[in-house]
């Protein structure tokens, strides 16, 4: 595999010392271009973060909102194998298309702006939630479940009253780590047209304006160093206590 994978990295150039010296130089001009970063667009940079914030945070929601019960009609403990075959093709095809694939179709959809950026990363969380739920709702202890179904328990109360509460820590932290992913994910979305800060992102890229790119990926930078230590906070205060 270590040959394989030096051999595609020699065809693509990577030890071609011209192309190095060449992109050293680069290196070099751009990074002198970058600072210092351009604190006057702030204002501009804060409210541009803050769209990006709320697009992750209502994307993660409503496909959370979709995913949940998609993952237990995917759980073949708990739904006719029919269900389960429909509710995993809707999953599948769902995370396989990449979130700033969706966002491209629904800026076609809906338009430029937020509302396609927040569907789109709705629609990926939906993908990628509905798979790990499905399959961490379906790993329940099947003696549990075999009890509860033989005392007459139907299959809500299945999922209310067995899966849930010893699936719930497990599937609020793949929640936690979704939002993560989408704050990243949402950065981008507007080199799409999505909005947020990946907007202003491909402008400055456009026009060669790398000191208010620089001013941005550092707001990004803090914004995901924030929503780590949020995300550990409230793992080791409510999910790790609660075990």
């Amino acid at each position: 595999m270590a040959a394989l994978a030096g051999l595609t990295l020699h065809q693509f150039g990577l030890f071609d010392a011209s192309r190095i010296s060449q992109g050293l130089s680069n290196l070099a001009v751009f990074s002198r271009d970058t600072v210092p970063p351009d604190v006057g667009i702030l204002p501009l940079a804060g409210r541009a973060l803050w769209e990006t914030v709320q697009m992750a945070f209502a994307g993660t929601f409503l496909g959370f909102l979709i995913a949940l019960p998609l993952g237990f009609l995917g759980a073949r403990s708990l739904a006719p194998l029919p269900v389960v075959w429909l509710s995993r093709l809707i999953v599948a095809v769902a995370r396989t298309i990449p979130s700033l694939l969706w966002a491209v179709l629904f800026v076609i959809v809906v338009g430029l702006g937020p509302l396609a950026g927040t569907l789109g990363l709705t629609f990926y969380t939906v993908g990628y939630l509905g798979k790990l739920y499905a399959e961490l709702f379906e790993g329940t202890d099947p003696e549990v479940v075999e009890a509860f179904r033989g005392v007459g328990a139907s299959r809500l109360q299945l999922a209310r009253f067995v899966v849930w509460p010893e699936s719930a820590n497990a599937a609020i932290s793949q929640l936690l780590f979704m939002l993560e992913y989408n704050i990243r994910a949402s950065s981008i979305l507007g080199f799409a047209g999505a909005g947020g800060i990946g907007f202003y992102m491909s402008i400055y890229l456009q026009t060669l304006e790398y000191q208010r790119l620089t001013t941005l990926l550092l707001l990004i930078l803090a914004l995901i160093l924030v929503m780590d230590l949020v995300s550990a906070w409230v793992r080791n205060r409510y999910l790790l206590d609660s075990r």
